[in-house]
């Protein structure tokens, strides 16, 4: 368990603790939140607290990279707790429990995983306990853990192409795969097809083991109008797999 060896958190908490509330979208895109940016492919990449990582987890959930709206809740997280006698990995450790997928995605993300019945295999009633009383058989991630805008919008994945983009890559493999290091084979489960890209090239250059993803999962977001018919294609083969994984 613990805070990733890439965490900037003692870094940036002190600026983080300074915000005033509630949180305006401007006071996090700035420049005292700027990680990195490549001017000619209009990429900037900021900080937010994703960075807590569950060495014991059972499972990992990969999204491509937290959007505007997770990063302000993990700044509003962190916030909240700023006063409150806990350290670091705990705030570090909320604020993964409260972001991750918030939104309509988690809703979408939720009942996916439970019509493939993986909670059955891991004692819980419901895959909503990841995100509260189960947290500690969960690790959610994203292949580039930090907020990534192109053109001041967020990141899909697609445009421009994540593999062919050294910024990302760097992240991927400096941030992703050092994360990937640390966990005792857990079933992975990507979020789409991006996403998917990005394992199988991990997977291709031995971080992972192919045999540990799930594929077949749709994006969860409300935008992805395919995500049904997705779900739907692939559901037997994905619960094959689960049922393989667990058994």
């Amino acid at each position: 368990m613990g805070i990733a060896t890439y965490s900037k958190f003692d870094t940036y908490k002190h600026l983080l603790f300074s915000l005033p509330f509630p949180l305006e979208d401007e006071a996090l895109i700035n420049k005292q939140f700027l990680l990195d940016k490549d001017d000619k492919k209009k990429i900037e990449i900021y900080y937010a607290p994703f960075e807590y990582v569950n060495e014991q987890a059972k499972v990992m959930i990969v999204g491509i990279t937290p959007g505007l709206h997770q990063m302000k809740m993990s700044f509003s997280t962190a916030l909240d707790m700023k006063n409150q006698m806990v350290d670091d990995e705990e705030i570090l450790q909320e604020v993964k429990k409260r972001s991750s997928f918030e939104g309509s995605m988690r809703k979408n993300l939720i009942a996916m995983l439970d019509e493939l019945q993986l909670h059955s295999y891991l004692g819980l009633s419901s895959t909503s306990e990841f995100f509260n009383t189960a947290s500690h058989i969960v690790q959610t991630s994203s292949v580039i853990p930090y907020p990534v805008f192109y053109k001041g919008k967020n990141f899909s994945g697609s445009t421009p192409n994540l593999l062919k983009t050294d910024l990302l890559m760097k992240y991927v493999i400096e941030c992703f795969a050092t994360e990937l290091k640390k966990l005792h084979n857990p079933l992975i489960i990507p979020l789409g097809v991006n996403v998917t890209k990005v394992l199988n090239f991990l997977a291709d250059n031995h971080y992972i083991d192919s045999n540990s993803i799930l594929y077949g999962f749709p994006h969860p977001s409300g935008g992805n109008g395919h995500r049904h018919k997705q779900f739907s294609e692939n559901k037997e083969d994905m619960k094959q797999k689960i049922q393989s994984y667990f058994r």
